[in-house]
Protein backbone atom coordinates (compact mmCIF):
# COMPACT_ATOMS: atom_id res chain seq x y z
CA UNK A 1 0.00 0.00 0.00
CA UNK A 2 0.88 3.65 -1.03
CA UNK A 3 0.65 6.21 2.17
CA UNK A 4 -0.78 9.20 1.54
CA UNK A 5 0.81 10.95 5.69
CA UNK A 6 -0.08 13.80 6.93
CA UNK A 7 1.62 15.60 9.89
CA UNK A 8 -0.81 17.62 12.02
CA UNK A 9 -4.69 17.38 12.66
CA UNK A 10 -5.73 21.05 13.20
CA UNK A 11 -7.59 23.48 10.80
CA UNK A 12 -5.26 22.71 7.64
CA UNK A 13 -4.45 19.11 8.06
CA UNK A 14 -7.86 17.78 9.17
CA UNK A 15 -9.22 20.01 6.77
CA UNK A 16 -7.43 18.66 3.67
CA UNK A 17 -7.98 14.47 5.14
CA UNK A 18 -12.13 15.02 5.56
CA UNK A 19 -12.13 16.22 1.56
CA UNK A 20 -9.68 13.43 0.42
CA UNK A 21 -12.48 11.01 2.50
CA UNK A 22 -15.23 12.91 0.87
CA UNK A 23 -14.00 11.54 -2.73
CA UNK A 24 -12.94 8.63 -4.38
CA UNK A 25 -8.82 7.58 -3.14
CA UNK A 26 -6.76 5.22 -5.27
CA UNK A 27 -7.51 1.37 -3.86
CA UNK A 28 -3.59 0.76 -3.27
CA UNK A 29 -3.07 4.62 -1.33
CA UNK A 30 -4.26 4.65 2.37
CA UNK A 31 -4.10 8.14 4.72
CA UNK A 32 -1.68 8.20 7.83
CA UNK A 33 -2.94 11.09 9.93
CA UNK A 34 -0.67 11.67 12.37
CA UNK A 35 -1.10 14.01 15.83
CA UNK A 36 0.25 13.99 18.65
CA UNK A 37 -3.11 14.00 20.94
CA UNK A 38 -6.09 12.00 20.12
CA UNK A 39 -8.37 14.85 19.16
CA UNK A 40 -8.21 18.56 17.54
CA UNK A 41 -8.17 21.21 19.62
CA UNK A 42 -9.33 24.37 17.90
CA UNK A 43 -6.56 26.59 18.81
CA UNK A 44 -8.59 29.59 17.80
CA UNK A 45 -9.97 29.36 20.96
CA UNK A 46 -7.37 28.13 23.30
CA UNK A 47 -7.52 31.98 25.01
CA UNK A 48 -11.21 31.36 26.11
CA UNK A 49 -9.47 27.98 27.81
CA UNK A 50 -6.54 29.46 29.44
CA UNK A 51 -8.92 32.68 30.62
CA UNK A 52 -11.03 29.54 32.47
CA UNK A 53 -14.24 30.26 30.21
CA UNK A 54 -14.58 27.10 28.62
CA UNK A 55 -14.04 23.25 29.10
CA UNK A 56 -11.19 21.49 27.22
CA UNK A 57 -13.95 19.47 26.36
CA UNK A 58 -15.90 22.02 24.54
CA UNK A 59 -12.99 22.78 21.73
CA UNK A 60 -12.16 19.10 21.10
CA UNK A 61 -12.81 17.79 17.99
CA UNK A 62 -13.17 13.89 17.01
CA UNK A 63 -10.95 12.92 14.53
CA UNK A 64 -12.65 10.61 11.26
CA UNK A 65 -13.50 7.16 11.72
CA UNK A 66 -12.86 5.75 8.52
CA UNK A 67 -11.53 2.15 6.98
CA UNK A 68 -9.43 4.40 4.45
CA UNK A 69 -7.80 6.45 7.45
CA UNK A 70 -5.14 5.22 9.70
CA UNK A 71 -4.58 7.61 13.02
CA UNK A 72 -1.32 7.28 14.55
CA UNK A 73 0.22 9.33 17.52
CA UNK A 74 3.01 10.64 18.71
CA UNK A 75 5.66 13.77 18.48
CA UNK A 76 7.82 13.97 15.30
CA UNK A 77 11.12 15.09 15.89
CA UNK A 78 12.68 15.47 12.22
CA UNK A 79 11.47 14.81 8.66
CA UNK A 80 14.18 13.02 6.05
CA UNK A 81 13.13 14.48 2.53
CA UNK A 82 15.73 12.56 0.46
CA UNK A 83 14.99 9.12 2.70
CA UNK A 84 10.81 9.93 2.84
CA UNK A 85 11.16 8.94 6.16
CA UNK A 86 9.27 10.90 9.26
CA UNK A 87 11.25 10.58 12.47
CA UNK A 88 9.14 9.94 15.85
CA UNK A 89 10.11 10.62 19.15
CA UNK A 90 10.31 6.69 20.86
CA UNK A 91 8.96 5.01 17.81
CA UNK A 92 9.95 3.69 14.27
CA UNK A 93 10.15 6.08 11.23
CA UNK A 94 7.40 6.59 9.23
CA UNK A 95 7.95 6.17 5.73
CA UNK A 96 5.16 7.68 3.15
CA UNK A 97 4.58 8.34 -1.16
CA UNK A 98 3.02 11.47 -0.47
CA UNK A 99 3.53 13.89 3.00
CA UNK A 100 1.76 17.06 3.82
CA UNK A 101 3.35 19.14 6.91
CA UNK A 102 0.34 20.96 8.85
CA UNK A 103 2.52 21.44 12.08
CA UNK A 104 1.54 24.85 12.77
CA UNK A 105 3.37 27.35 14.64
CA UNK A 106 5.06 28.13 17.99
CA UNK A 107 5.20 31.37 20.07
CA UNK A 108 8.37 33.44 18.77
CA UNK A 109 10.27 35.29 21.61
CA UNK A 110 12.16 37.86 19.46
CA UNK A 111 15.50 36.93 21.54
CA UNK A 112 13.83 38.90 24.63
CA UNK A 113 15.82 37.19 27.47
CA UNK A 114 14.04 35.55 30.04
CA UNK A 115 10.45 35.16 27.64
CA UNK A 116 10.72 32.09 26.83
CA UNK A 117 11.02 30.93 30.19
CA UNK A 118 8.96 32.93 32.16
CA UNK A 119 5.69 33.86 29.73
CA UNK A 120 2.54 31.78 29.97
CA UNK A 121 1.87 30.22 26.29
CA UNK A 122 -1.58 29.91 24.49
CA UNK A 123 0.13 28.05 21.43
CA UNK A 124 -0.78 24.35 22.32
CA UNK A 125 -3.87 22.63 24.22
CA UNK A 126 -1.09 21.48 26.85
CA UNK A 127 0.83 25.06 27.09
CA UNK A 128 -2.93 26.80 27.80
CA UNK A 129 -3.74 24.10 30.43
CA UNK A 130 -0.63 24.81 31.87
CA UNK A 131 -1.80 29.03 31.69
CA UNK A 132 -5.69 28.52 32.94
CA UNK A 133 -4.32 26.78 36.08
CA UNK A 134 -1.42 29.62 36.99
CA UNK A 135 -4.35 32.20 36.01
CA UNK A 136 -7.06 30.27 38.48
CA UNK A 137 -4.30 30.27 41.36
CA UNK A 138 -3.75 34.13 41.28
CA UNK A 139 -4.69 35.96 44.07
CA UNK A 140 -7.21 38.68 44.09
CA UNK A 141 -6.22 41.93 42.79
CA UNK A 142 -3.18 40.70 41.08
CA UNK A 143 -1.93 41.92 37.76
CA UNK A 144 -1.67 40.07 34.81
CA UNK A 145 -0.21 41.47 31.73
CA UNK A 146 -0.53 40.24 28.21
CA UNK A 147 2.50 41.19 26.00
CA UNK A 148 0.68 41.56 22.40
CA UNK A 149 -2.03 43.76 21.31
CA UNK A 150 -3.06 41.60 18.08
CA UNK A 151 -6.12 39.12 18.08
CA UNK A 152 -5.00 36.97 20.12
CA UNK A 153 -3.62 39.39 22.85
CA UNK A 154 -6.95 41.51 22.83
CA UNK A 155 -9.01 38.47 23.05
CA UNK A 156 -7.40 36.85 26.09
CA UNK A 157 -7.64 40.01 27.86
CA UNK A 158 -10.82 40.63 27.37
CA UNK A 159 -11.99 37.19 27.99
CA UNK A 160 -9.70 37.66 31.40
CA UNK A 161 -11.71 40.46 32.15
CA UNK A 162 -15.19 38.91 32.33
CA UNK A 163 -13.81 35.73 33.79
CA UNK A 164 -11.90 37.34 36.86
CA UNK A 165 -13.16 40.75 37.50
CA UNK A 166 -10.93 40.37 40.55
CA UNK A 167 -7.75 40.66 38.47
CA UNK A 168 -6.28 43.83 37.06
CA UNK A 169 -5.28 43.33 32.94
CA UNK A 170 -2.96 44.96 31.45
CA UNK A 171 -2.20 44.09 27.73
CA UNK A 172 1.18 45.74 26.39
CA UNK A 173 2.25 46.06 22.71
CA UNK A 174 5.31 47.81 21.33
CA UNK A 175 3.23 49.35 18.46
CA UNK A 176 0.93 52.97 18.82
CA UNK A 177 -2.02 50.87 19.66
CA UNK A 178 -3.51 47.46 19.94
CA UNK A 179 -4.92 45.51 16.70
CA UNK A 180 -2.67 48.11 14.44
CA UNK A 181 -2.49 46.29 11.18
CA UNK A 182 -6.80 46.76 11.44
CA UNK A 183 -8.90 49.88 10.49
CA UNK A 184 -8.23 52.72 12.95
CA UNK A 185 -12.32 52.86 13.22
CA UNK A 186 -11.94 49.28 14.90
CA UNK A 187 -8.98 49.99 17.00
CA UNK A 188 -10.79 52.96 18.46
CA UNK A 189 -13.89 50.59 19.49
CA UNK A 190 -11.66 47.93 21.08
CA UNK A 191 -9.68 50.34 23.00
CA UNK A 192 -13.28 52.06 23.90
CA UNK A 193 -14.43 48.56 25.33
CA UNK A 194 -10.88 48.05 27.10
CA UNK A 195 -11.51 51.86 28.83
CA UNK A 196 -15.00 51.01 30.33
CA UNK A 197 -13.92 47.38 31.44
CA UNK A 198 -10.58 48.84 32.68
CA UNK A 199 -8.17 46.92 31.06
CA UNK A 200 -4.85 48.53 30.60
CA UNK A 201 -3.25 49.55 27.59
CA UNK A 202 0.46 50.27 27.64
CA UNK A 203 1.51 51.03 24.06
CA UNK A 204 5.41 51.92 22.45
CA UNK A 205 6.62 49.07 25.40
CA UNK A 206 9.94 47.67 23.96
CA UNK A 207 10.70 44.48 26.27
CA UNK A 208 14.07 43.37 26.60
CA UNK A 209 14.03 41.47 29.54
CA UNK A 210 11.03 38.96 30.89
CA UNK A 211 11.30 37.78 34.51
CA UNK A 212 8.29 36.29 37.06
CA UNK A 213 7.01 39.04 38.51
CA UNK A 214 8.61 42.30 36.32
CA UNK A 215 9.14 43.26 32.58
CA UNK A 216 12.04 45.32 31.85
CA UNK A 217 11.27 48.40 29.06
CA UNK A 218 14.96 49.12 28.72
CA UNK A 219 15.69 50.95 32.18
CA UNK A 220 11.75 51.01 33.25
CA UNK A 221 10.19 48.48 35.79
CA UNK A 222 7.00 46.82 35.17
CA UNK A 223 5.47 44.72 38.15
CA UNK A 224 3.52 41.82 37.02
CA UNK A 225 2.22 38.73 38.59
CA UNK A 226 1.91 36.55 35.38
CA UNK A 227 2.86 37.03 32.25
CA UNK A 228 0.58 35.90 28.83
CA UNK A 229 2.50 35.84 25.58
CA UNK A 230 0.59 36.71 22.28
CA UNK A 231 3.69 38.37 20.57
CA UNK A 232 4.46 36.82 17.59
CA UNK A 233 4.45 33.27 16.14
CA UNK A 234 6.85 31.54 14.06
CA UNK A 235 6.74 28.00 12.00
CA UNK A 236 6.95 24.49 13.46
CA UNK A 237 10.66 23.44 14.84
CA UNK A 238 10.58 20.82 12.41
CA UNK A 239 10.01 22.82 9.69
CA UNK A 240 13.00 25.34 11.36
CA UNK A 241 15.22 22.65 10.63
CA UNK A 242 14.30 21.59 6.86
CA UNK A 243 17.04 22.80 4.36
CA UNK A 244 14.58 24.36 1.93
CA UNK A 245 13.91 27.68 0.66
CA UNK A 246 11.97 29.67 2.51
CA UNK A 247 10.70 33.43 3.38
CA UNK A 248 11.63 36.16 5.86
CA UNK A 249 9.81 34.85 8.32
CA UNK A 250 10.82 31.03 7.98
CA UNK A 251 7.61 29.87 5.90
CA UNK A 252 8.66 27.35 3.11
CA UNK A 253 7.82 28.73 0.09
CA UNK A 254 6.25 26.61 -2.52
CA UNK A 255 5.15 25.98 -6.11
CA UNK A 256 1.79 26.95 -7.24
CA UNK A 257 0.63 23.41 -6.29
CA UNK A 258 1.93 24.16 -2.65
CA UNK A 259 4.69 21.55 -3.44
CA UNK A 260 8.44 22.38 -2.28
CA UNK A 261 9.46 22.63 -5.37
CA UNK A 262 12.53 20.19 -5.07
CA UNK A 263 10.14 17.43 -3.31
CA UNK A 264 7.38 17.51 -5.31
CA UNK A 265 5.91 14.68 -3.06
CA UNK A 266 5.59 17.31 -0.32
CA UNK A 267 3.30 19.35 0.54
CA UNK A 268 3.15 22.12 3.22
CA UNK A 269 -0.56 23.44 4.53
CA UNK A 270 -0.88 25.80 7.30
CA UNK A 271 1.46 28.62 9.49
CA UNK A 272 4.26 26.76 7.57
CA UNK A 273 3.60 27.71 4.30
CA UNK A 274 4.37 30.85 2.52
CA UNK A 275 1.10 32.64 1.87
CA UNK A 276 0.48 36.14 0.70
CA UNK A 277 -1.13 36.48 4.05
CA UNK A 278 -1.34 36.06 7.69
CA UNK A 279 -1.23 32.52 8.65
CA UNK A 280 -4.99 31.56 10.21
CA UNK A 281 -7.29 28.81 10.55
CA UNK A 282 -9.13 30.06 7.67
CA UNK A 283 -6.45 30.29 5.32
CA UNK A 284 -5.29 26.80 6.64
CA UNK A 285 -8.78 25.36 5.99
CA UNK A 286 -9.01 26.95 2.43
CA UNK A 287 -5.47 25.93 1.79
CA UNK A 288 -6.03 22.14 3.41
CA UNK A 289 -9.19 21.75 0.71
CA UNK A 290 -6.67 22.91 -2.81
CA UNK A 291 -3.83 20.48 -1.82
CA UNK A 292 -6.87 18.09 -1.72
CA UNK A 293 -8.23 19.16 -5.15
CA UNK A 294 -4.72 18.72 -6.17
CA UNK A 295 -3.91 15.31 -5.21
CA UNK A 296 -7.43 14.18 -6.29
CA UNK A 297 -6.48 15.24 -9.87
CA UNK A 298 -2.80 14.04 -9.81
CA UNK A 299 -4.48 10.06 -8.76
CA UNK A 300 -6.78 10.83 -11.54
CA UNK A 301 -3.80 11.40 -14.22
CA UNK A 302 -5.30 14.99 -14.44
CA UNK A 303 -3.73 18.48 -14.38
CA UNK A 304 -4.59 20.19 -11.12
CA UNK A 305 -6.69 23.13 -11.26
CA UNK A 306 -5.00 26.54 -9.87
CA UNK A 307 -7.63 28.42 -7.84
CA UNK A 308 -6.29 31.55 -6.07
CA UNK A 309 -7.55 31.31 -1.91
CA UNK A 310 -9.94 33.74 -0.62
CA UNK A 311 -10.07 35.18 2.80
CA UNK A 312 -13.78 35.59 4.31
CA UNK A 313 -12.68 37.93 6.63
CA UNK A 314 -11.77 38.13 10.48
CA UNK A 315 -13.65 37.99 13.40
CA UNK A 316 -12.47 38.60 17.01
CA UNK A 317 -14.76 38.84 20.30
CA UNK A 318 -14.50 40.78 23.07
CA UNK A 319 -15.86 38.31 25.81
CA UNK A 320 -18.92 36.32 25.23
CA UNK A 321 -21.18 39.47 24.50
CA UNK A 322 -19.11 41.72 21.74
CA UNK A 323 -16.99 41.61 19.00
CA UNK A 324 -15.52 42.89 15.83
CA UNK A 325 -14.98 42.12 12.58
CA UNK A 326 -13.32 42.70 9.26
CA UNK A 327 -14.78 41.88 6.01
CA UNK A 328 -13.57 43.07 3.08
CA UNK A 329 -13.09 46.66 3.58
CA UNK A 330 -16.14 46.74 5.76
CA UNK A 331 -15.70 46.88 9.81
CA UNK A 332 -18.56 45.14 12.16
CA UNK A 333 -18.26 45.72 15.72
CA UNK A 334 -20.67 44.58 18.82
CA UNK A 335 -23.26 41.54 19.05
CA UNK A 336 -23.47 40.69 15.16
CA UNK A 337 -19.62 39.97 14.77
CA UNK A 338 -19.72 38.10 17.85
CA UNK A 339 -22.26 35.61 17.01
CA UNK A 340 -21.28 34.97 13.91
CA UNK A 341 -18.05 33.96 15.58
CA UNK A 342 -19.89 31.55 17.94
CA UNK A 343 -21.42 30.43 14.30
CA UNK A 344 -17.89 29.38 12.94
CA UNK A 345 -16.64 27.95 16.10
CA UNK A 346 -19.84 25.72 15.68
CA UNK A 347 -19.32 24.98 12.50
CA UNK A 348 -15.83 24.02 13.04
CA UNK A 349 -16.89 21.61 15.71
CA UNK A 350 -19.11 19.79 13.51
CA UNK A 351 -16.47 19.30 10.52
CA UNK A 352 -18.74 22.34 8.26
CA UNK A 353 -17.14 24.74 6.18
Amino acid sequence: MKKYVILGGGYGGLTLALHLLDNDIPKDTEIVLLDRQPYQGLKTEYYALAAGTVSEAAIRVAFPTDPRIIMKYGEVTSVDLDQKLVMLEGQDPLSYDWLVIALGCVDKFHGIEGAQTFAHSIQTLSSSRKTYQAINDLRPYAQVSIVGGGLSGVEIASELRESRPDLNVRIIDRGASILSAYPEKLQAYVREWFIEHGVEMRSHVSLNRVEPNMLYNKEELIATDLTVWTAGIQPSPIVQQLDVPKDNQGRVLLNDYYQIPEYTDVYVVGDCASLPFSPSAQAAEAQGKHVAEVMLALWKGETPRLKPIKLKGVLGSLGKKAGFGLMGTRTIMGKVPRVLKSGVLWMSKHHYG
